[in-house]
């Protein structure tokens, strides 16, 4: 299969835009879409099932991700909101700011942008993380 493991993103992959394809335009998937290749232009799930998104390794997405199920081992250059589950491998690079619910993010993983709870937006504001005092 497709999907690498994880317990949290659905395993069913019904589209790929494959390496060495180029999209210039947005793509609006429903159930499942790996991307290997490049896609300059947004990303979004449609339809009431969750869907999930596979950014491989060699992909790249220059746009707006809006996915429930985000799984990133690739180069996204743009914001990623994902509803339910976002899992940041190994050579994920992300530029541009994160809303997650739950999130899972690898060694090696960079985020160049703001994580952000999506239950902090719920309550207006996000939490800001204070040091410790020393005595």
């Amino acid at each position: 299969m497709f999907l690498n493991k994880s317990s949290n993103a659905q395993g069913r992959i019904d589209s790929l835009i494959g390496a060495g394809t180029k999209i210039e335009g947005n793509v609006t998937f429903s159930g499942g879409l790996r991307v290997d290749g490049e896609v300059k232009g947004n990303v979004r799930a449609t339809g009431e099932q969750l869907s999930t998104l596979v950014v491989s390794e060699q992909a790249c997405i220059e746009g707006e991700i809006s996915v429930a199920h985000v799984v990133i081992n690739g180069a996204v250059i743009g914001p990623v909101f994902s509803s339910e589950f976002l899992e940041l491998q190994s050579h994920a690079r992300v530029t541009g700011d994160v809303q997650y619910n739950t999130i899972e993010i690898h060694l090696g993983a960079v985020v160049q942008g703001r994580l952000v709870h999506q239950g902090a937006l719920t309550m207006g504001k996000a939490k800001e993380l204070k040091l410790a005092s020393s005595n």
